[in-house]
Formats: C-alpha cells, structure tokens, sequence
C-alpha cells in the first residue's frame, strides 16, 4: 500500500457555521453570509441548509430569498473567522503535525511514520474531526482528505462534503475521481482545460494516464509535469509561493457608487495596499486601476513607474487615472481595484542617479511612510493617512 504523507482539513460552510456557533438561535437553519448588507449583494457563504434550496457562494441576495424565503442574513466578520481558524489550528497542533494552514478555512498536516499507515492516517482524520467539534465548537464540521502528497490529499478532501473522510493513491485512481471534471481539480483554470481538450485530454482518466513530459508542453511550463506526477501519486513537495503583487477590489455599498465617493473608497485601497507592500519589504513598478460600471462594462487603466514603496506616488498616479476616468463621464461605480504590479524586493532595487536612489535602500520618503506605519500601528488605528479617503470595512474588516 502506498504511504501516505499528507491529511487536508476543510472546514465545511465555515463562515455560515462559525456564526452559527456563535449564535445557537441559526442552529438548523439556513443562513446566507454577505459582504454588503443590500438586495444587489452576493453571497460569500452559505449553509447547508441554506445550500439545500440552492443558495451558493455568489447567489445575489435577491436571488436567494426567491429560492429560499426564510434565510437569514448575517453579514461577514472575517476577524471573527479568522480566530476560529487558529483556535481550530492550535487543536490540530496538539494531536498532529500541522504542516501549513492554507487559508482560513483549511488545513494541511504532514504525515509519517505510524501515520503513514492508510488505517493509521483514517484514525488520525476521525481524531481531528472529533476534536474540533468538541474544543471549538459543536457546529464546525470538517471534510478530511488522504494522499501520498498534498494535491491527491485535498482532492479527496473535496469528494464528500459535509463531514467526509475520503483517501486517494495510486491503489483508487483514476476510477475514485472519474466522475469530476478537469476543472473540478484544484489547479485546472479554464484556459488549462481548453488547453488540455486541443490535446485529446477530455476526462480525468486521460489526464492521469498523460505523460508528464506532455503535460509540461501543454501547461507551456514544468507545472504541468509536477501536477500530473502528483497526479500519478508521486510526492511532489509544494513550491514556496512567489508574491506577484498586491491589492483588493472592493464591491461598493450603495451609498459609495457615486464617483466622488468611489473615488475616496480608491485612495484608502491604494494606501492599504502600499502599506501591505512596504510592510513586506517590497516595491512595485506598476500600478493598476480597475472599475467596473452597470451593464457589464469595465474600465481599466495602467502606468509603469520607477520601483517605489512610497504611498504619495501611488495616490499620485491614483489621481491621475482617476481624472482621466472622471474626464470620460461614466457614471456610478459598482467595484473598484487597485493592484500594484511587477514587485521586486526593496533590497534587490538598483541605484538610479537622477532620483537619487540608493541601491537596495529605502529613500526619504519611503522612510517617512515607513514612520507613518509604525505610528498607526502603535495606536491601532489609522490615526495619519495621506489626504482625506473613505474606509470601507466589508469581507477582511468587520468581525
């Protein structure tokens, strides 16, 4: 029998669940998370009683009191979730290995010696289970998934749902997953799929029996072959991941759609995100503005700049965009997103003369930002911004 090496934990409806923990009143019935408490909302969570009438992830709030008129809606709080995730991480810690938290709502933990053992390793994923219903809450439930390596692990962590504890490895594939789709797979995008169906790959069976020296070719990049050899149930260790950017998109509440008070809710995306960025040491030499307006129609604007970390040149070019965007008259904005691309580590930025730059460090005014965060973070709270914005707490700020 193969050896396994990796258990995934999903947390089953876990935002819907935690606030069912926190408030026995839900208990049994259906709940719809939202980020923005209006009728043109979407769903970020829902229940299982809730998804039993086909409320999903991304069901308009309109839309989900058709479908089902008693839901009850609570609005997210992501700091909420957030501490139940590391009180779910610190049970698991106790009674295994915890390799890696991989978002809020699941889990990796390493497996070896005893545990390696297939029975071994389902023994351990009922452990957990039990575990954190009785540590952190009787309505947080979890599926488990098995594998000789961490892709084959949180497929079979999808395969039931709610509260499954399913295993896959070369003894059970492919016919355990024959009936999934290839973007049902963790990994397979759209453009990988149609990809993989120009090259005769049309199911599961065909990718699992693919060459992996192929999959390279149809990836265009060794993610292919790394992805079909854990396929294959090779232990294929995860890459660390490499920061391409940073930024949000913010989905604006009504009262924020007009294009004076969207353009606020932009400078403090724009701060944000700088301060994220410098926080990690790195600078960006691109700066990216996205809009969308009604009717399905977008707006999108981009500059390329020197490589910076200082938060008054990127509400600069904020401003900038944002006069050409008012300039064209569109009208109300539904979402906005700000992204600052191309980043490269401040200790690797070259020297430039004419700025003056010096290679590696950070300048005056990146230093003054630098100060800046160190004087709102003491306080708490942004107590010195740059110039007047518009908070919007919403999915990452409430709770």
């Amino acid at each position: 029998m193969t050896q396994m090496r990796s258990l995934y934990i999903d947390m089953n409806s876990f935002f819907a669940s935690v606030e069912q923990q926190a408030d026995p009143s839900l208990r049994g019935k259906p709940v719809g998370i939202t980020a923005i408490s209006a009728e043109s909302g979407a769903c970020v969570a829902a229940s299982y009683e809730a998804k039993a009438f086909g409320v999903k992830t991304g069901t308009r709030v309109y839309d989900a009191r058709r479908l089902c008129p008693g839901i009850i809606f609570r609005p997210s709080r992501h700091r909420l979730y957030v501490r139940v995730n590391q009180k779910i991480a610190g049970v698991i810690d106790q009674i295994a290995e915890l390799q890696a938290v991989r978002s809020v709502d699941e889990f990796q933990v390493a497996l070896g010696g005893q545990t390696a053992e297939l029975s071994a390793a389902l023994d351990l994923g009922r452990r957990l289970k039990a575990a954190i219903r009785e540590q952190v809450g009787s309505e947080l439930c979890c599926s488990v998934g098995i594998g000789p390596n961490h892709l084959l692990a949180k497929i079979a962590g999808k395969l039931e749902k709610p509260d499954g504890l399913e295993w896959l490895a070369p003894e059970n594939m492919p016919d355990r997953i024959a009936h999934l789709s290839l973007d049902d797979l963790p990994g397979i995008s759209h453009g990988i799929k149609a990809r993989l169906q120009r090259a005769a790959v049309w199911g599961v069976a065909e990718l699992y029996a693919l060459d992996p020296r192929h999959a390279r070719q149809i990836w265009r990049s060794v993610e292919g072959e790394r992805f079909v050899r854990a396929l294959q149930g090779m232990d294929i260790p995860l890459l660390p991941t490499q920061r391409n950017g940073y930024g949000n998109t913010k989905v604006l509440a009504p009262q924020y759609r007009r294009p004076d008070a969207a353009r606020l809710v932009g400078r403090w995306l724009t701060e944000k995100a700088v301060e994220r960025m410098r926080r990690d040491g790195f600078c960006a030499r691109r700066f990216s503005l996205m809009i969308r307006l009604p009717e399905g129609r977008g707006w999108t604007r981009a500059k390329t700049l020197t490589p910076s970390q200082d938060s008054a040149i990127f509400l600069k070019l904020f401003e900038g965009e944002w006069a050409q965007f008012s300039d064209e008259r569109h009208g109300y904005v539904l979402s906005i997103g700000v992204h600052l691309g191309e980043v490269i580590p401040l200790s690797e930025r070259p020297g430039e003369l004419f700025l003056p730059l010096v290679p590696g460090e950070p300048n005056k005014q990146e230093k003054l930002a630098a100060t800046i965060d160190r004087i709102n973070r003491r306080f708490g709270q942004r107590v010195i911004s740059y110039g007047v914005h518009q908070d919007h707490p919403g999915f990452f700020e409430k709770g």
